[in-house]
């Protein structure tokens, strides 16, 4: 199991520590519903240095990302990020992943934890454009932070304007002293804030001056139990639940990520299906009687009929009720549509609701 630059910092703060992807991860500090609640009315800080970063440098490099990426990297300017996903060549997803443009020769690109290897391998295959390729994955740490509070708390370590950044941007200067620090408007939590990439080297520092710039704010460090409840509340995806190798990303909602102006894997066939219209849809929905959806639960009819399955689920700290994403038949897919969860082989009522749940 591969730790982060600061698991020690974790233990020392008291993390409870869970194996995540290969990774010594705290799942929480204070719990989950004191930790979810801080950032989505204040500020609190992740590390999520777990996850994979490659650059792509050269001429060709925007050829490559256009080939494996669904989205159209060429709309992309000098310190803009685009959100996108890897096709693969039978309709499923390889990753999602996040495109950042640094310059016309060079870019970086950030992919999920589980999947640092699948997605540098399957990029290779497709790099016949002469693209340099670098994973500095076990080189970097990233750290969230997140929340309305987040660029008043960080506002003191960075001569960037921190609250006039556009979403999904970013700049790359001086951070807590830390010279070349990639500052980045984006985060999963739909609270708002902050990612931050800088070496290993630099995390435990960073890190520091961080809780100590935030503590007139009220920062807290934030676990993995609370980032899986924040994104839920916004109906964000989750690579391995929501989407997979199997799942066709048009069923996940993903129609706006996937560009048909330029030729990508398996945009062809993903242009049929499109054409054709899918047979399932990912929803969101609401418990309406007691009880939470799980992974992988079934989803029926009044009949009780199979009609899909649960992807993810859970209780909603905000809203005090449970609710989930699933893939169901076309026909129950609408927007106060009435279904069942079966927990424990008892149909237990929900009704489908647009995310975001949380607005």
């Amino acid at each position: 199991m591969k730790n982060t630059a600061i698991t020690n910092v974790h233990i020392a703060l008291g993390a409870k520590m869970v194996p995540f992807a290969g990774f010594n991860m705290p799942v929480q500090y204070s719990g989950i519903n004191d930790e979810h609640e801080t950032v989505r009315t204040g500020v609190g800080i992740f590390d999520v240095s777990h996850m994979g970063e490659f650059i792509l440098k050269g001429e060709n490099a925007l050829e490559l990302i256009q080939k494996i990426s669904s989205n159209d990297a060429s709309k992309l300017y000098d310190g803009k990020v685009q959100y996108g996903y890897i096709p693969n060549e039978q309709g499923g997803v390889v990753d999602d992943f996040l495109t950042y443009k640094i310059d016309d020769l060079t870019y970086l690109l950030v992919v999920n934890a589980s999947n640092i290897d699948k997605d540098w391998d399957w990029i290779s295959k497709y790099n016949t454009y002469g693209v340099e390729m670098k994973n500095i994955s076990d080189e970097t740490s990233l750290f969230a932070i997140q929340g309305p509070k987040a660029a008043d708390a960080l506002q003191s370590l960075t001569d960037i304007d921190l609250a006039p950044m556009e979403y999904y941007s970013f700049k790359k200067s001086v951070f807590a002293g830390v010279e070349n620090v990639l500052v980045s408007a984006t985060g999963y939590t739909g609270a708002g804030g902050f990612e931050i990439y800088v070496a290993n080297e630099h995390a435990e520092q960073v890190w520091n001056a961080i809780m100590e710039a935030g503590k007139p704010f009220g920062i807290k460090p934030i676990g993995l139990g609370a980032r899986d409840t924040l994104r839920l509340e916004m109906g964000f995806c989750l690579y391995g639940n929501d989407i997979d190798d199997t799942t066709s990303p048009l069923a996940a909602g993903l129609g706006w990520v996937t560009k048909f102006t330029k030729d990508f894997v398996n945009s062809a066939n993903l242009k049929a299906e499109k054409e054709q219209g899918v047979s399932q849809k990912l929803v969101g929905f609401e418990m309406i009687d007691r009880g939470i959806a799980r992974h992988d639960y079934e989803i029926v009819n009044a009949e009780g009929t199979i009609i899909g399955r649960v992807t993810s689920g859970t209780q909603s700290p905000s809203l005090k009720k449970s609710i989930g994403l699933g893939y169901v038949d076309n026909a129950y897919s609408k927007e106060g549509t009435e279904l069942f969860i079966s927990i424990r082989n008892q149909p237990i009522k929900a009704v489908v609701k647009k995310p975001p749940f949380v607005k």
